[in-house]
Protein backbone atom coordinates (compact mmCIF):
# COMPACT_ATOMS: atom_id res chain seq x y z
CA UNK A 1 0.00 0.00 0.00
CA UNK A 2 1.50 3.31 -1.03
CA UNK A 3 2.21 5.82 2.36
CA UNK A 4 0.22 8.76 2.21
CA UNK A 5 2.71 11.97 1.99
CA UNK A 6 2.04 15.26 3.45
CA UNK A 7 2.16 18.33 1.13
CA UNK A 8 5.36 19.57 3.30
CA UNK A 9 8.81 21.14 2.41
CA UNK A 10 11.31 17.77 2.75
CA UNK A 11 14.84 17.37 2.45
CA UNK A 12 16.20 17.24 -0.92
CA UNK A 13 19.84 16.93 -0.81
CA UNK A 14 20.46 13.85 1.44
CA UNK A 15 23.95 13.28 2.54
CA UNK A 16 25.24 9.78 3.64
CA UNK A 17 28.86 10.13 6.09
CA UNK A 18 30.59 7.62 7.84
CA UNK A 19 34.13 6.03 9.19
CA UNK A 20 35.08 3.10 6.67
CA UNK A 21 33.27 0.21 6.99
CA UNK A 22 30.18 1.87 7.96
CA UNK A 23 27.93 0.75 6.03
CA UNK A 24 26.67 3.51 3.93
CA UNK A 25 26.49 1.61 0.51
CA UNK A 26 24.24 -0.88 2.15
CA UNK A 27 21.69 1.91 4.07
CA UNK A 28 21.81 3.80 0.88
CA UNK A 29 20.59 1.16 -1.35
CA UNK A 30 17.68 0.51 0.99
CA UNK A 31 16.79 4.16 1.96
CA UNK A 32 16.68 4.35 -2.42
CA UNK A 33 13.95 1.84 -2.46
CA UNK A 34 12.11 4.16 0.34
CA UNK A 35 11.86 6.78 -0.95
CA UNK A 36 10.77 5.47 -4.18
CA UNK A 37 8.37 3.55 -3.15
CA UNK A 38 7.11 6.68 -2.00
CA UNK A 39 6.89 8.39 -4.73
CA UNK A 40 9.93 10.34 -4.81
CA UNK A 41 12.25 10.13 -7.83
CA UNK A 42 15.52 9.92 -6.52
CA UNK A 43 19.53 10.49 -8.41
CA UNK A 44 22.06 8.73 -6.59
CA UNK A 45 25.36 9.81 -6.39
CA UNK A 46 29.09 10.00 -4.51
CA UNK A 47 32.05 11.59 -3.64
CA UNK A 48 34.68 11.20 -4.65
CA UNK A 49 33.09 10.67 -7.98
CA UNK A 50 29.88 10.79 -9.81
CA UNK A 51 30.96 12.39 -13.05
CA UNK A 52 33.80 11.26 -15.53
CA UNK A 53 36.07 13.79 -13.98
CA UNK A 54 35.12 13.08 -10.50
CA UNK A 55 35.78 9.16 -11.35
CA UNK A 56 39.67 9.59 -12.41
CA UNK A 57 40.66 11.66 -9.70
CA UNK A 58 38.68 9.00 -7.21
CA UNK A 59 41.46 6.30 -8.68
CA UNK A 60 44.07 8.52 -8.36
CA UNK A 61 43.03 9.71 -4.60
CA UNK A 62 42.31 6.28 -3.25
CA UNK A 63 43.98 3.37 -5.36
CA UNK A 64 47.77 4.88 -4.85
CA UNK A 65 49.19 4.21 -1.55
CA UNK A 66 52.28 4.73 -2.26
CA UNK A 67 52.27 7.99 -4.19
CA UNK A 68 52.92 11.04 -2.01
CA UNK A 69 49.91 13.36 -1.99
CA UNK A 70 50.26 16.13 0.79
CA UNK A 71 47.11 17.21 2.94
CA UNK A 72 46.85 20.57 0.43
CA UNK A 73 46.96 18.54 -2.61
CA UNK A 74 44.68 15.73 -1.77
CA UNK A 75 41.81 18.83 -0.24
CA UNK A 76 41.64 20.66 -3.39
CA UNK A 77 41.55 17.59 -5.51
CA UNK A 78 38.46 16.97 -3.56
CA UNK A 79 37.25 19.80 -4.03
CA UNK A 80 37.65 19.89 -8.41
CA UNK A 81 35.80 17.10 -7.99
CA UNK A 82 33.00 18.32 -5.95
CA UNK A 83 33.10 21.49 -8.01
CA UNK A 84 32.12 18.96 -11.43
CA UNK A 85 29.74 16.84 -9.50
CA UNK A 86 27.62 19.62 -8.73
CA UNK A 87 28.06 21.34 -11.80
CA UNK A 88 26.90 18.42 -13.90
CA UNK A 89 24.81 16.42 -11.51
CA UNK A 90 23.79 17.82 -8.10
CA UNK A 91 22.39 20.74 -9.26
CA UNK A 92 20.86 19.96 -12.53
CA UNK A 93 19.14 16.83 -10.38
CA UNK A 94 17.86 19.51 -7.86
CA UNK A 95 16.49 21.98 -10.58
CA UNK A 96 14.48 18.95 -12.26
CA UNK A 97 12.81 18.45 -8.76
CA UNK A 98 14.28 15.15 -7.79
CA UNK A 99 15.99 13.84 -4.25
CA UNK A 100 19.68 13.73 -4.35
CA UNK A 101 21.38 11.61 -2.10
CA UNK A 102 25.01 11.32 -2.38
CA UNK A 103 27.62 8.91 -0.51
CA UNK A 104 29.78 12.01 0.89
CA UNK A 105 30.18 15.65 0.53
CA UNK A 106 31.68 18.69 2.90
CA UNK A 107 31.07 16.89 6.02
CA UNK A 108 33.94 14.25 5.25
CA UNK A 109 36.16 17.14 3.53
CA UNK A 110 36.13 18.72 6.86
CA UNK A 111 36.80 15.62 9.08
CA UNK A 112 39.58 13.64 7.22
CA UNK A 113 41.51 16.85 5.67
CA UNK A 114 40.37 19.63 8.19
CA UNK A 115 40.66 17.72 10.92
CA UNK A 116 42.84 14.23 10.03
CA UNK A 117 45.08 16.37 8.02
CA UNK A 118 45.45 18.51 10.53
CA UNK A 119 44.04 22.00 7.82
CA UNK A 120 42.23 23.55 10.24
CA UNK A 121 38.31 23.03 10.25
CA UNK A 122 37.49 26.75 9.66
CA UNK A 123 40.12 26.59 6.95
CA UNK A 124 38.53 23.51 5.36
CA UNK A 125 35.07 24.89 6.03
CA UNK A 126 35.41 28.14 3.86
CA UNK A 127 36.99 26.52 1.16
CA UNK A 128 34.07 24.10 0.66
CA UNK A 129 31.42 27.12 0.55
CA UNK A 130 33.51 28.47 -1.82
CA UNK A 131 33.48 25.54 -4.25
CA UNK A 132 29.93 24.73 -3.12
CA UNK A 133 27.83 27.85 -3.51
CA UNK A 134 24.42 27.25 -2.47
CA UNK A 135 24.08 24.03 -2.64
CA UNK A 136 24.47 22.56 0.72
CA UNK A 137 22.92 18.99 2.28
CA UNK A 138 19.24 19.67 4.04
CA UNK A 139 19.85 16.53 5.93
CA UNK A 140 23.25 14.48 6.34
CA UNK A 141 22.78 11.26 8.25
CA UNK A 142 26.23 9.86 10.01
CA UNK A 143 26.82 5.58 10.59
CA UNK A 144 28.99 5.95 13.58
CA UNK A 145 31.11 2.88 13.54
CA UNK A 146 34.28 1.98 15.96
CA UNK A 147 37.08 2.71 13.61
CA UNK A 148 38.73 -0.74 14.61
CA UNK A 149 35.14 -2.89 13.60
CA UNK A 150 35.39 -0.64 10.17
CA UNK A 151 38.12 -1.08 9.19
CA UNK A 152 37.75 -4.73 10.11
CA UNK A 153 34.57 -4.80 7.71
CA UNK A 154 36.70 -3.37 5.05
CA UNK A 155 39.01 -6.01 4.97
CA UNK A 156 36.46 -8.50 5.03
CA UNK A 157 34.47 -7.09 1.21
CA UNK A 158 35.89 -6.70 -2.00
CA UNK A 159 37.30 -3.01 -2.23
CA UNK A 160 37.00 -1.07 -5.42
CA UNK A 161 40.08 0.68 -4.78
CA UNK A 162 42.14 -1.71 -3.42
CA UNK A 163 43.32 -5.54 -3.95
CA UNK A 164 41.05 -8.34 -2.37
CA UNK A 165 41.93 -8.19 1.46
CA UNK A 166 43.71 -4.84 1.20
CA UNK A 167 42.88 -1.08 2.36
CA UNK A 168 42.55 2.28 -0.38
CA UNK A 169 44.65 5.18 0.79
CA UNK A 170 42.80 6.75 2.93
CA UNK A 171 42.18 3.29 5.22
CA UNK A 172 45.28 2.67 4.82
CA UNK A 173 46.31 5.38 8.02
CA UNK A 174 46.52 4.72 11.14
CA UNK A 175 43.91 3.52 13.83
CA UNK A 176 44.06 7.03 15.56
CA UNK A 177 43.76 8.95 11.95
CA UNK A 178 40.32 7.30 12.07
CA UNK A 179 39.86 7.79 15.60
CA UNK A 180 40.21 11.49 15.12
CA UNK A 181 37.82 11.51 11.95
CA UNK A 182 35.12 10.19 14.01
CA UNK A 183 35.49 12.86 17.10
CA UNK A 184 35.00 14.60 14.28
CA UNK A 185 31.73 14.09 12.77
CA UNK A 186 30.56 13.82 16.11
CA UNK A 187 31.56 17.49 16.50
CA UNK A 188 30.14 18.54 13.46
CA UNK A 189 26.69 16.47 14.79
CA UNK A 190 26.71 19.02 18.08
CA UNK A 191 27.19 21.72 16.15
CA UNK A 192 24.28 20.91 13.48
CA UNK A 193 22.14 18.90 15.70
CA UNK A 194 18.64 19.86 12.94
CA UNK A 195 20.61 18.95 10.04
CA UNK A 196 23.74 16.06 10.76
CA UNK A 197 21.96 12.90 12.81
CA UNK A 198 24.35 10.00 14.06
CA UNK A 199 22.86 6.46 13.64
CA UNK A 200 24.76 3.61 15.58
CA UNK A 201 26.25 1.69 13.42
CA UNK A 202 27.64 -0.83 15.73
CA UNK A 203 24.10 -2.10 15.68
CA UNK A 204 22.94 -5.40 13.95
CA UNK A 205 21.62 -3.77 10.40
CA UNK A 206 18.01 -4.24 10.66
CA UNK A 207 18.23 -1.83 13.28
CA UNK A 208 20.48 0.22 11.54
CA UNK A 209 17.76 0.33 8.96
CA UNK A 210 14.71 0.65 11.26
CA UNK A 211 16.67 4.07 12.78
CA UNK A 212 16.69 5.53 9.09
CA UNK A 213 13.74 4.92 8.17
CA UNK A 214 12.10 6.38 10.90
CA UNK A 215 14.81 9.61 10.43
CA UNK A 216 13.38 9.93 7.10
CA UNK A 217 9.52 9.30 7.79
CA UNK A 218 9.69 12.45 10.57
CA UNK A 219 11.44 15.25 7.99
CA UNK A 220 9.06 13.92 4.50
CA UNK A 221 6.54 13.20 7.23
CA UNK A 222 5.40 10.34 6.04
CA UNK A 223 1.66 9.04 7.67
Amino acid sequence: MMMKIANQPHPRFITFEGGEGAGKTTLMNYLQNQLEFWGYSVTRTREPGGTLLGEQIRNLLLSHIDMPICGKSELYLFLAVRAQHIEEVIAPALSRGKIVMCDRFNDSTIAYQGVGRGLGIEYVKEICLSACGDILPDLTLYLDVDPIEGLARTKRTHKENAASGNVDRIEAEQLQFHRDVRQAFIDLSKAEPERLFIIDANQIQSKVFATAKKMLEAKFRID
